[in-house]
């Protein structure tokens, strides 16, 4: 219809007095002395660079022959603009583009120091202040505020949130709940690198779970692979000289919320980022932990349980202590996700094993603690397993992704 209109606009109606004068009637009134080095172009050309829409000439100004004088004053911007044009397709990449393996191996070696960081920062309050269940929600607290500050000046900007979405995150955020504070149970309880010698078994529950709670059949690669695992765990809790019951129910106890939180995980599929995730399931994972804290250690606290901490270490340590096993726990959990993000799960679950590794290793060096024999051959079998088992798991899950692509 516009372009109807505009041919109309243009025909010449019969009746009507043509009033456009024509061409060379202009040449004649621009010809003289001062003037003779312009002529005029017919509408259509465009072979300057102007563009035609419905007749009309965008750039008049290329109408005309430019004296030589103007011709040297525009050589400098057609060059310019030709250049800007043959750089235009060209992305200029930075020097950490051109080198990702640098930001990837930033992540992983930060994941690994905080995490390593955290949990002898951890033992060490437990050494002078044993409530796991408070320190627990101390840890989740500081990460909350973290987040609320974080959300206050938009890194990241908050993702809404609505009843259908809080539904699904309720479950994930309840199970972590239940294994973080386990987990710090069995931490307070016995040794930091017995504990994590036990929860080498969590992948164990998650092949049980998908099997005979999901009715997903695992392959009998994955089943063997799983072997060495348990034979290792057993060998180590054995001869383990921080044996109790405490610490290894409180670590199977958090292996299995840990299997949970995977299977509502993969049920709680959103559109949100991992870091706005992270921080409802967090938020939702304090209230949860809350109560039980008040209820089983809250009298003990306020009869003895705070000046006997502060009596020992003075209380600027222990509320800094306090602040930064939070801060520990929340950067490296954020930063084990962001590492997901950005790798394989190959790599992923190579890499998780080799951070259980470093953390077995620095919280023997660190407290000086006496491991048999046994117990060390025994979780250098249960940490293989682990590593076997990753390789495997992976394996089938690219195999299937393919599968699906192709």
């Amino acid at each position: 219809m516009e372009s109807r209109v505009l041919l109309r606009a243009t025909a010449t109606v019969t009746g009507v007095p043509q009033l456009r004068r024509p061409i060379r009637a202009i040449n004649r009134q621009f010809s003289t002395p001062s003037s003779s080095s312009f002529t005029a172009k017919p509408i259509g050309s465009i072979g300057d660079g102007g563009n035609l829409i419905s007749g009309r000439q965008l750039r008049p100004v290329l109408l005309l022959d430019s004296s030589p004088e103007k011709r040297e004053i525009l050589k400098p911007v057609r060059a310019a603009a030709a250049e800007g044009g043959d750089s235009a397709g060209e992305t200029k990449v930075g020097f950490l583009g051109k080198y990702p393996w640098l930001v990837t191996g930033f992540f992983f070696f930060m994941w690994y120091f905080l995490n390593v960081i955290f949990n002898i920062l951890n033992k060490k309050i437990y050494n002078y202040f044993p409530y796991p269940y408070f320190v627990s929600v101390i840890h989740l607290f500081v990460g909350v505020v973290y987040c609320l500050l974080s959300w206050s000046v938009g890194l990241p900007k908050r993702a809404p949130i609505n009843s259908n979405i809080l539904k699904v995150l309720i479950p994930v955020a309840v199970c972590h709940a239940i294994g973080h504070v386990t987990s710090n149970v069995s931490f307070a309880a016995v040794a930091v690198s017995f504990t994590h010698t036990i929860k080498a078994l969590e992948p164990f529950f998650n092949a049980s779970a998908s099997q005979f709670l999901l009715g997903q059949p695992i392959p009998i690669t994955l089943w063997l692979s799983l072997a060495p695992v348990v034979l290792g765990v057993a060998m180590a809790s054995l001869t383990e000289l921080s044996f109790n019951w405490l610490g290894f129910i409180s670590a199977m106890i958090s292996n299995i919320s840990f299997t949970y939180r995977s299977i509502f995980s993969k049920k709680a599929m959103t559109d949100m980022d991992s870091t706005n995730v992270y921080a409802y399931i967090s938020i939702i994972a304090l209230f949860v932990c809350l109560p039980p804290a008040i209820i089983v250690e809250g009298p003990q606290l306020l009869k003895h349980g705070f000046s006997d901490a502060i009596a020992k270490v003075g209380m600027t340590k222990f509320i800094s202590d306090l602040f930064w096993v939070g801060m520990f726990y929340h950067l490296y959990n954020q930063l084990a996700t962001n590492t997901l993000e950005r790798v394989a799960p190959l790599t992923h679950a190579v890499g998780n094993v080799l951070k259980r590794v470093f953390v077995i290793g620095f919280s023997i060096v660190i407290f000086g603690n006496k491991i048999s024999t046994q117990t060390g051959i025994g979780t250098g079998i249960a940490i293989a397993g682990v590593a076997l088992y990753s390789v495997i798991k992976a394996k089938i899950e690219e195999e299937k992704r393919q599968g699906k692509t192709a």
